[in-house]
């Protein structure tokens, strides 16, 4: 049923202040993607995100949510999401997924890349381009009038058709004055009635892709989910506003 009483419907002041925190995710990432190399620890890229972050009148949204103990998820090669920064020095070869969360002016902006550490292999390559080109295909059906399926089947569509798996146990979601909000966005198409977009939601579209089996597992740090298999993963993040016509990508540099 077509509704404006989510909490992921906003006004156009909002969306003018979500576009704030959320362009200081992107410029932090921006930054991050910059650091990322060979060599580098993982705590040393949560502390520059936090330190820029607060530089520029935000709070990172993740430091002490539910818990959690850092600025930045780190996630690399098999882990992922929610990997917890710290000791562990990147090398070449690895992929690094880095989440970040933006609260500024009383709304948050959300939003992830995957980066290459050094030269990759062939395989980490076609990942992260089909994770990304996943997540465009996701950003493309966010429009007034369609569903929250027509983004999952999307994405899915992309991930599926290159012989990859997408996350089921983990998905997108509403975002604005909390960080997760209505509605729940899955990367694959569930059975059952599908929410219809409205113009004004917020949502954070975000494939995570991995080579292998879609099923992940729990570390016993209690935060890091890693691919079942071992095998390598990827996640890519936009924080959107939809529209009559499409969305407008407000995590952008």
């Amino acid at each position: 049923m077509k509704t404006k009483d989510w909490k992921a419907v906003k006004s156009e002041e909002a969306i003018e202040l979500m576009r704030h925190s959320s362009r200081l995710v992107a410029r932090t990432l921006d930054l991050l993607g910059s650091m990322a190399k060979p060599g580098v620890k993982t705590g040393e890229l949560d502390r520059a995100a936090e330190d820029f972050i607060r530089s520029e009148g935000g709070v990172p949204s993740f430091k002490g949510y539910r818990g959690f103990p850092a600025s930045i998820c780190a996630s690399i090669n098999s882990e992922v999401v929610h990997g917890i920064p710290g000791g562990r020095v990147l090398e070449d070869g690895d992929i690094l997924s880095i989440d970040v969360g933006v609260l500024k002016e009383g709304y948050h902006g959300d939003g992830a890349a995957t980066f290459p550490v050094g030269p990759v292999s062939d395989d980490a390559v076609r990942l992260l381009d089909t994770t990304q080109k996943a997540l465009v295909a996701g950003i493309d059906q966010a429009r007034d009038g369609n569903r929250i399926r027509d983004i999952s089947r999307a994405v899915q569509e992309v991930v599926e058709e290159a012989g990859y798996s997408v996350v089921r146990d983990l998905a997108g979601h509403g975002i604005g004055q909390h960080m997760h909000e209505d509605p729940h966005i899955p990367n694959f198409v569930t059975p059952g009635r599908s929410p219809v977009l409205v113009s004004g939601m917020t949502l954070a579209i975000e494939p995570m892709v991995n080579i292998g089996t879609s099923e992940i597992k729990l570390r016993g740090d209690g935060w890091t989910w890693v691919t079942k298999d071992e095998a390598l993963s990827a996640h890519f993040e936009h924080t959107v506003a939809v529209g009559e016509t499409g969305a407008e990508i407000l995590t952008k540099v």
